[in-house]
């Protein structure tokens, strides 16, 4: 027998220390990487565009048939078959989904092709009487049904990514607004003449209100598109209050109710410090009378509300503002959660009501705010 050599050891170290290697990290959206092929099928919005040009597709095909096949066809069986293999395969995509992300993009659309072709195969093969006992008689009555299967799958995969890709121009001007609409001039300047004002009489909580104001403008520069915990926005928001309430002092009162809330729900940074914001600017800052804002999260099954409450001064304002913020927020709400993100406003018995949903994505460790809380701030 041959002797091997040098070169069997040296290739068994490289195997080994390929093996050993640490996997290349996967890029985010943020960092330049490729859209998923995958749609988010665990979004409402993506089910009902997905399963709306279905049960469309059927009528149509119905409609167009002559009238023989049209009155022999089973229009009512196909589209049970339909929406279940439809519905099977969006159910099965949203976790496949997260697992293939970052993969290769001919493993994203095999997944995608893969999945409804094979179950449409099965769903014809639970509701029909085989063609024949041959296994090449039942594969030829299979495989058109999973290769139409798989182009309609293509279809509307690549409907959804093009609709993404349109996205795209709308969320960076969505992300500019954003930031032209929270670094408001005259905070920065109302926030340092407070300071300027406690640099003698308390210089402690000057430096403090400094801390919190340099917390809130390194948040305001990062990305808009990055998901946050809940508790780190509403720690932001509690950061913020502490500097207005130093500016406008007895005439700000903030009640919490944050008990029952989530704090590992995802949403989208800075989507609640605009709304507080907007609550001081509007309800207290334009009254001499002292005045609360009530702010109350809580979860309610898969979905998370956001009641934010403050006073409408007793005269309108000279200039009525322009719902930039609601705007604002109202298009990230949309742009992030599609269909299940929602902005809601109301007015009554002097009380101005902003309600905001939102699903519940929860972040993989549970950090509780309401420990970090301060409740004399």
């Amino acid at each position: 027998m041959s002797d091997p050599g040098p070169a069997a050891p040296q290739m068994a170290t490289a195997t080994t220390a390929a093996l050993d290697a640490p996997a290349a990290p996967r890029r985010r959206l943020v960092d330049g990487a490729d859209l998923p092929v995958l749609p988010d099928c665990c979004n409402l919005g993506t089910v009902a565009r997905v399963l709306g040009p279905l049960n469309l597709g059927v009528v149509l095909l119905a409609w167009l048939l002559p009238g023989e096949e049209s009155a022999a066809w089973p229009v009512l069986e196909t589209a049970l078959r339909v929406n279940a293999v439809g519905a099977a395969s969006l159910l099965l995509l949203c976790p496949l989904r997260r697992a293939v992300n970052g993969s290769p993009r001919r493993v994203q659309w095999g997944v995608g092709l893969g999945v409804p072709a094979l179950l449409a195969a099965l769903a014809a093969l639970a509701s029909a009487p085989l063609p024949g006992s041959t296994p090449l008689a039942v594969l030829g009555w299979l495989a058109p049904r999973a290769l139409l299967a798989a182009a309609v799958a293509w279809l509307l995969i690549e409907y959804l990514r093009l609709r993404q890709l349109s996205l795209q121009p709308s969320q960076a001007e969505g992300r500019l607004q954003a930031l032209q609409a929270r670094i408001r001039p005259h905070f920065l300047f109302n926030s340092l003449n407070t300071v300027l004002g406690l640099m003698r009489s308390d210089p402690r909580k000057a430096e403090r209100t400094l801390e919190n104001l340099a917390d809130l403008f390194r948040v305001f520069m990062k990305d808009s598109r990055e998901l946050v915990p809940l508790d780190d926005e509403v720690l932001l928001c509690k950061e913020y209050l502490t500097i207005e309430k130093l500016r406008l002092a007895e005439r700000l009162e903030v009640r919490w109710a944050l008990d029952d809330m989530p704090g590992d729900a995802l949403l989208p940074s800075l989507l609640l410090q605009p709304l507080i914001e907007n609550a001081v600017h509007h309800g207290i800052e334009p009254s001499q009378e002292p005045g609360e804002i009530r702010v109350a999260i809580a979860r309610n099954g898969d979905r998370v509300r956001v009641e934010i409450i403050n006073p409408l001064p007793d005269s309108p304002p000279t200039r009525p503002g322009n719902h930039m913020a609601l705007s604002n927020v109202r298009e990230r709400l949309d742009l992030t959660f599609d269909v299940e993100g929602q902005l809601e406003t109301a007015s009554d018995d002097g009380q101005f009501r902003v309600t905001v949903h939102f699903p519940y994505r929860k972040e993989r460790r549970r950090r509780d705010v309401r420990r970090t809380f301060d409740p004399d701030r």
